[in-house]
């Protein structure tokens, strides 16, 4: 991991305690929990994992990029610096700023809704978060926002000050 020369000291540190790996979306995370009941999803019809759960650390100059899951999924904070998490409606294309951690309304998770745009960064050094998937979480119910061309092209005539984000 080349990143970590200029790394926060304690951010290196859960990566490397926690045995994180980099992310596709950006970012590090590990799975923590995956449950070994099954169901079938009522979005998709397909059998998944009925709950998931995951480290996710994001550092300075690091971004989760624009995606959505096809469930919904909660972010849990959990140390370091609060974690901007934007949320787009998938149908209007409406946004929403949460920020997760310290700051002057406390908040310490939320849930984006299934099939909702999700972007984070954090607003500081490090955020350390966990991230929930109900039913559970598999790469094949995971979109980027850059692969879906109508859908960038509306995102970005609504906030084209948040194409660094997809």
């Amino acid at each position: 991991m080349r990143h970590l020369k200029k790394m926060n000291k304690r951010a290196e540190k859960l990566i490397n305690e926690l045995k994180l790996i980099p992310h596709p979306e950006g970012g590090y995370y590990r799975e923590t929990y995956c449950s070994e009941s099954k169901l079938i999803s009522p979005v998709n019809g397909e059998i998944r994992n009925s709950l998931t759960d995951i480290y996710f650390l994001l550092v300075s100059g690091q971004v989760s990029r624009f995606h959505r899951v096809i469930h919904d999924e909660i972010w849990h904070f959990y140390e370091g610096d609060p974690l901007e998490l934007i949320e787009i409606q998938s149908d209007s294309f409406g946004m929403s700023k949460i920020i997760l951690g310290d700051n002057a309304i406390v908040k310490y998770k939320h849930c984006i809704k299934g099939g909702n745009w999700q972007a984070a960064y954090s607003a500081g050094e490090y955020s350390l978060v966990g991230c929930t998937v109900f039913p559970g979480f598999d790469f094949s119910d995971f979109e980027f926002l850059k692969e879906d061309a109508d859908a960038q092209t509306i995102f970005l005539e609504k906030n084209p000050k948040l194409s660094n984000l997809i």
